[in-house]
């Protein structure tokens, strides 16, 4: 005699293996390297600006620490979004690479338009490629 109860649950069993089969764990993506202890690049921190007509001076600052991220940086990445007034708030934008500054260089000086906000942040970057967490990113409102 078939037991429609044993049906019931190996249906669901195959339904539910077929649906994990088919989308997987949901964790996508490129397998992360594992790091050891202090073979990471320090972020830079500080970030901040200084407007001079319609030019705008980044700078930051930058310090190896010897336990935790001893990696001494090549230079530093500078990232900058941009969008105007009229854009939604709250609307995503895209951080563009505007330069790479060499070590010891903690500044760079960036044109500015006025109608604009923009938004920048740093990465700091060794000569293998190891790169930093980026800075906290700064607002600049130029109307």
């Amino acid at each position: 005699m078939i037991n429609i109860k044993k049906i019931q649950v190996a249906l669901v069993i195959c339904c539910m293996s077929a649906v994990f089969i088919i989308f997987g764990c949901g964790k996508k993506g490129p397998p992360i390297p594992p790091t050891i202890k202090g073979n990471i690049v320090a972020a830079p921190y500080d970030l901040k600006y200084e407007v001079g007509g319609s030019e705008l001076a980044l700078s930051w600052q930058h310090q190896i620490d010897k336990k935790k991220a001893k990696i001494e940086p090549d230079g530093f990445e500078v990232f900058m979004a941009k969008k105007t007034f009229k854009d939604c708030e709250g609307c995503p934008f895209a951080f563009k690479l505007i330069g790479f500054i060499s070590m010891p260089g903690t500044t760079l000086i960036v044109p500015i338009q006025k109608g604009y906000k923009y938004y920048f942040r740093v990465q700091a970057v060794d000569e293998a490629g190891i790169k930093s967490e980026y800075s906290k990113t700064v607002q600049f409102e130029s109307k």
